[in-house]
């Protein structure tokens, strides 16, 4: 068995298209160990620095590419896209998207419990990958990447999107100053909020906000895969779960998509 055999992604068959590979990443197949175990890819955590090259090693791997060709941001929930046509060398720019027309590129984002999204226009190819906790949904992140896209000459019509593993509506109570907040920017937010454990909380539906904001832009198909992130603890990290169980550190699970 290879090392990159035991890794799971989680694929979805909108983005299953001829040239262009997929996969949000799973904690299997991972060399890390304790609260990081699994395919932690977190450069910025506190897991052994050996064991997070390694999962990234692998990630690049399973494209059939090295680890110097996964393009990833400093990721800091701005609605900042950064367009890559070759690898970057050196510190990563500042960014939570990353979109390419370069083959062999694989643009990626690390998430536990924000939401990842792949998107795809299969006429270039031009790929994208996306991070969108709920700072860079509010900001539209994804519209800034559906522009990237289209400045490289994508068409939104002809875009697929695929929402990853990420906290679901029935696991992410915040408090009800974010619908507040949503519904100042994005007056008919609110149908994405529903009723908390109590008078001041609310249930958001991230992955549902992120998909009308997809719609929006004018993404020609898109889904969620299902997938929740908090109630996942066997193949899924996620910062809300560490949080509820006291746990000072969590992993980081790769998105990536890649032009052949």
């Amino acid at each position: 068995m290879t090392d990159t055999a035991a890794l799971s992604p989680i694929t979805c068959p909108l983005l299953n298209i001829p040239g262009v590979r997929h996969g949000f990443f799973t904690r299997a197949g991972g060399v890390s160990e304790g609260l990081y175990a699994g395919l932690n890819v977190g450069v910025g955590s506190s897991d052994d620095p050996a064991a997070v090259t390694e999962n990234r090693r692998r990630v690049a791997a399973w494209f059939g590419r090295r680890t110097d060709d996964l393009a990833t941001c400093y990721q800091t929930h701005s609605d900042i896209t950064r367009t890559a046509d070759r690898p970057w060398r050196g510190e990563r720019p500042e960014g939570d998207a990353v979109a390419s027309a370069t083959p062999g590129l694989v643009c990626g984002v690390l998430t536990a419990d924000c939401a990842p999204v792949l998107l795809c226009d299969a006429q270039g190819p031009f790929v994208a990958a996306v991070h969108a906790g709920w700072k860079g949904a509010l900001q539209d992140v994804t519209t800034s990447a559906v522009k990237a896209l289209t400045d490289l000459g994508a068409r939104p019509s002809r875009m697929v999107a695929v929402v990853g593993p990420c906290i679901g509506p029935d696991s992410y109570e915040v408090g009800a100053d974010f619908e507040v907040r949503f519904t100042a920017r994005h007056g008919t937010a609110t149908r994405f909020f529903r009723p908390g454990a109590t008078a001041d909380k609310r249930l958001f539906d991230l992955p549902g906000f992120v998909l009308w904001r997809l719609e929006t832009a004018g993404v020609g198909a898109a889904a969620w895969t299902g997938h929740d992130t908090c109630a996942d603890e066997v193949r899924l990290d996620s910062n809300r779960r560490a949080f509820q169980r006291g746990e000072p550190a969590f992993g980081r699970l790769m998105s990536a998509i890649c032009i052949a």
